[in-house]
């Protein structure tokens, strides 16, 4: 899947971080999962074909705002 086939919902590519490299929280509108980029978590060891990701709250936050909920 290509980052162009996903809705961003987070973040506008202003400030300190560059167009792609933020935490950011996406929406695979073909199935309704999201897809989240964030520094990599090592707080414990996920089962195969996962990892695990850390996002700062307000990365969250904004993406709840943006879906209404």
């Amino acid at each position: 899947m290509a980052r162009e086939e996903l809705t961003r919902l987070t973040g506008n590519g202003n400030g300190t971080c560059g167009k792609d490299d933020c935490p950011n929280i996406y929406r695979d509108e073909a199935d309704g999962g999201f897809v989240i980029q964030g520094d990599m978590c090592e707080a414990f060891q996920p089962p195969a074909g996962e990892a695990l990701v850390k996002i700062p709250e307000h990365v969250l936050r904004e993406a709840v705002r943006v879906l209404g909920w």
